[in-house]
């Protein structure tokens, strides 16, 4: 066995189609498209999401809601971040030391959550804290401040 005599296996290759080569290739005249209407002309497209006439469901599901402009979105961070933070040896956090950790965004709003406990004296920086973080961050003696 060498190079000039190795073959693909039986099946393994398909002939290439060769669409509108004239009627020897086998897909000549109206090289598969069928006969006349847009689908056999060039540069047939149809709309994005067109049904063939049928109302497309975007059209046949109700609209819904509404999106506040006014919104102010917060990054939840809970307390069980801030103890594994604070496991680290880091007592003063704000938004740099949780950007330098990975737990936020640059543009994100900060909003400590109560999920989780915490043992250690922190001093916490952020956006907003909800009530139960505050209590929890007040039991062990640390500190919230709102930025």
């Amino acid at each position: 066995m060498n190079l000039s005599n190795l073959t693909p296996a039986n099946g393994a290759v398909k002939k290439e189609r060769r669409i509108g080569r004239g009627q020897g290739s086998g897909h000549g005249g109206t090289s598969t498209r069928g006969h006349k209407g847009a689908k056999s002309r060039s540069g047939y497209k149809t709309k994005i999401g067109f049904e063939g006439g049928q109302m497309p469901l975007q059209r046949r599901i109700p609209k819904f809601g509404f999106k506040n402009i006014n919104r102010i979105e917060f990054k939840a961070v809970n307390l069980d971040i801030i103890e594994s933070l604070a496991a680290q040896g880091i007592v003063e956090i704000d938004f740099e030391v949780l950007k330098a950790n990975g737990v936020v965004s640059t543009n994100d709003r900060v909003k400590i959550l109560g999920r989780g406990k915490l043992n250690v004296k922190v001093s916490i920086s952020a956006n907003a804290f909800s009530a139960s973080a505050i209590a929890a961050i007040e039991a062990v003696g640390g500190t919230h401040n709102t930025i």
